[in-house]
């Protein structure tokens, strides 16, 4: 799950990291408000979005006096702000951030992830802030500095102190440095935190060391641990089939291509969109119904899917484990008669009690494919996907 930056540096500031005082808001004349309630000779406007590359796309300026706060909250806000990150179609802008302005000394770069094979976080830490830290990965990685925090102890003074002279934070602001290390930390770990970026940290011109910029992703698993964060959703920045997948406990990505994939378990899931890519098709949407899917579940599926303009068929693709093949073979038919399915279905089914599966499916008297195996299953969506 993600949050927009207002959200995330209000979290980090709990845990005490300093940030550039700011106000959030929702038009124009809240924007004015903003800027004469921070007061100072300069402030920065903010498009708030689910998007990295907002300053490159036109929506962070640099306002220095009221009149100039309003003529940019203007051109911001309800702008199809178009970054890296967003796609082509951009993403319409709802929210600004105004904040005061300041002098930068230096920017820097301070990141957190999970690194599953030390089974530990591990901090990251570069004097090129400002940039992606995949092309500092790529083309300086001397100049990304790393430790891997231990979690019974938790990030040290020591370590927190090293990362920061490595990135070539002055002695001066060591504390400050620290404060911040420490207090990103403890955010990751109690919140739960896939990834925590504060890109750039900064010094300022009156020695402060500020998290300018941040961007914090949770673990959707862990939610129903922190009913604070889930009220800081934005089903606005959020796909629409998306949403409503998660109503009905399904993972649901959409893709560009024109192949519906309707599978219990992410692995086989992303193995069936695999074969479809090998045999030459192109798959629709990544869709888990999950271990014990009902018949309510797949017709939402179903309806999902269909809302793809471009689908052509759908492969469902089922190992019944937890899962028995006749109760999905019987949810699989009630859900093409409920939506009155137009498409090509293709159905694949192994593991217990497949045979009576494949007996339910044979006898609905709907034009279902049947396929043997994850191959022959392909071949047949791909071939029904090109004749449609």
């Amino acid at each position: 799950m993600k949050i927009h930056e207002y959200q995330a540096k209000e979290i980090l500031r709990q845990y005490g990291v300093p940030t550039p005082h700011g106000v959030a808001c929702f038009s124009v004349d809240e924007a004015e408000s903003a800027a004469r309630e921070l007061g100072g000779a300069a402030w920065v406007v903010k498009a708030q979005i689910h998007a990295g590359g907002r300053g490159k796309g036109g929506g962070v300026k640099v306002a220095r006096s009221v009149p100039e706060v309003r003529e940019y909250a203007t051109k911001i806000l309800g702008m199809q702000l178009v970054t890296h990150q967003t796609g082509a179609a951009g993403q319409p802008v709802r929210r600004l951030l105004v904040e005061e302005g300041m002098q930068i000394v230096k920017e820097y770069y301070v990141g957190m992830v999970i690194d599953r094979s030390q089974q530990r976080v591990v901090l990251m830490a570069s004097s090129e802030g400002g940039m992606e830290i995949e092309t500092v990965a790529a083309h300086t990685p001397e100049k990304i500095h790393k430790v891997w925090i231990n979690p019974a102890s938790g990030l040290s003074d020591k370590e927190a102190d090293a990362v920061a002279r490595s990135i070539g934070l002055p002695d001066t602001v060591l504390d400050q440095a620290r404060t911040c290390l420490q207090g990103l930390y403890r955010a990751f770990v109690e919140k739960d935190v896939m990834l925590a970026e504060i890109n750039p940290l900064v010094l300022t011109g009156d020695q402060r060391v500020l998290a300018l910029d941040v961007k914090i992703n949770f673990d959707s698993n862990a939610l129903y641990r922190h009913p604070e964060i889930v009220a800081l959703r934005d089903l606005d920045e959020e796909d629409p089939a998306e949403v409503e997948a998660s109503k009905f406990d399904l993972s649901y990505i959409a893709l560009d291509g024109d192949i519906g994939c309707l599978v219990n378990g992410a692995g086989l899931a992303m193995a069936t969109m695999d074969i479809i890519k090998l045999y030459g098709g192109s798959p629709a949407n990544f869709l888990d119904v999950g271990g014990g899917a009902s018949k309510e579940k797949v017709t939402e599926a179903f309806k999902l899917m269909l809302k793809n303009p471009n689908l052509r068929a759908i492969l469902v693709n089922i190992f019944g484990g937890i899962m028995r093949c006749d109760v999905i073979a019987e949810g699989v038919v009630a859900a093409a008669r409920e939506v009155h399915l137009a498409v090509p279905l293709v159905v694949r089914l192994e593991g217990t009690n497949v045979d009576l599966g494949k007996k339910i499916l044979a006898e609905s008297g709907l034009p279902i494919i049947s396929a043997n195996d994850m191959e022959d299953a392909a071949k047949k969506v791909v071939a029904a996907a090109g004749s449609h």
